[in-house]
């Protein structure tokens, strides 16, 4: 039975970047769509997903809403390591290792496709290129992961926060989630300082050099890049290890 266009355009986010790294025959959509639509779940804001420690038994594919990535340490201090947007996967190879090494948190509520290991398993031998396409993705967070380090460890603070909006921007480009120069920032002040290394008051005022500098208007839970060009500049941001324009001749 051929899926409805509501039904589809849940799913889209996920066929949408799965297709930018790898364009996807056919037959792997239609599967992946009809895996994805069984396994449909939600979430509120403030919830582990699963966490460190956790054993690993599917894999999570986000069709709404914003996740992080975190480590804390025993004093209760946290470090965010990742954002995860809609059309991206919570790991979709973890299932492989025997435990979670990280925990993964909503920062929004969430809609997500859960995927138990063997149906994944069975999809992925049953079509090469969402096989491949989701190796992508693999590859490509672990090229986000590299620019996160050296932004920990090389880039000041105001570089740090312009990178980091930057690399939001043009991941959630692809799947739709920006209109013009605007996208939702629907995340707290505490939650980019613990992305970024910085304390929350430090945070403020990186974010309030960036709005002097006519960089950035962040209002109401929306991030505006004026200049898009400019802010590239100000991070030192080059957008090659998001992989986003590699197939950017596949189309849905």
């Amino acid at each position: 039975m051929p899926l409805s266009k509501p039904d589809r355009s849940l799913v889209e986010p996920v066929i949408r970047r799965l297709n930018l790294l790898r364009p996807l025959s056919a037959e792997a959509r239609a599967s992946l769509e009809y895996a994805m639509l069984e396994g449909i779940q939600r979430a509120g804001a403030g919830e582990d997903l699963i966490a460190d420690g956790d054993p690993v038994d599917s894999v999570r594919l986000v069709l709404s809403g914003w996740l992080c990535r975190y480590k804390t340490l025993e004093d209760g201090r946290r470090q965010i390591v990742n954002f995860i947007f809609p059309g991206e996967s919570c790991d979709a190879h973890a299932f492989l290792l025997a435990v979670m090494d990280h925990s993964i948190a909503t920062l929004t509520p969430v809609v997500y496709a859960e995927i138990k290991r063997a149906r994944f398993e069975s999809l992925l031998a049953g079509a090469p290129s969402l096989a491949e396409a989701f190796w992508c993705e693999t590859l490509v967070n672990n090229a986000i992961q590299r620019e996160w380090a050296i932004n920990l460890g090389r880039r000041v603070a105001v570089e740090r926060v312009a990178h980091l909006f930057c690399e939001i921007f043009e991941r959630l480009r692809p799947v739709g989630m920006v209109e013009g120069n605007s996208c939702m920032m629907p995340v707290t002040q505490m939650d980019l300082a613990d992305a970024t290394g910085l304390s929350v008051v430090h945070l403020n005022r990186t974010l309030q050099e960036l709005r002097a500098s006519g960089l950035i208007i962040l209002r109401e839970r929306m991030l505006t890049i004026p200049d898009l060009d400019a802010l590239k500049n100000a991070a030192l941001f080059s957008p090659s290890y998001l992989q986003i324009y590699r197939g950017a001749e596949a189309t849905l």
